[in-house]
């Protein structure tokens, strides 16, 4: 699935649609250069959860954990691996637990904890485009599969 994003309020908007269709255990890995919009994304998508506090990109503490009370209540981990130096790091980080949980994943530069990381529900790559940008969009197993063809069905129904 292929969707353009004109701004940062339409990558937002994008994080906020994933949310809402979004099983309660999810892994989405999210890819792209820096600043090519996976924390603005990952913003969108709490806040599509009902999480109204700050949203800060994990770049130095590697995972921010967000329990969100909903209703239904959600834990989301936030992880940021851009400066991960080993994927046996993401032992020490407690990832294992948020990977194990009843708990929605949303890693950022998953291919520096690969080795340590089960496969993805879902991928996203955000590129760059002319102004703009583009999200990719690519399920990886049946909960992916899933959570696209909801989110086509939402888009469709807007």
């Amino acid at each position: 699935m292929d969707i353009p994003l004109a701004d940062a309020t339409a990558t937002e908007a994008l994080g906020a649609a994933l949310a809402r269709v979004c099983p309660a255990r999810c892994l989405i890995f999210l890819h792209g250069d820096l600043g090519a919009g996976k924390t603005t994304l990952s913003r969108g998508f709490l806040r599509g959860l009902g999480y109204r506090g700050r949203v800060k990109s994990p770049t130095y503490t590697l995972l921010e954990p967000y329990d969100i009370e909903g209703p239904p209540p959600r834990r989301v981990c936030h992880f940021d691996l851009y400066r991960l130096a080993d994927a046996e790091e993401l032992l020490y980080l407690g990832a294992e637990d948020c990977l194990a949980a009843e708990a929605i994943s949303l890693v950022e530069w998953p291919q520096r904890g690969q080795a340590r990381l089960p496969a993805a529900d879902l991928e996203v790559w955000l590129e760059y485009r002319g102004e703009g940008r583009r999200a990719r969009l690519r399920a990886a197993s049946e909960p992916g599969r899933q959570l696209l063809q909801k989110l086509s069905f939402a888009a469709a129904s807007d």
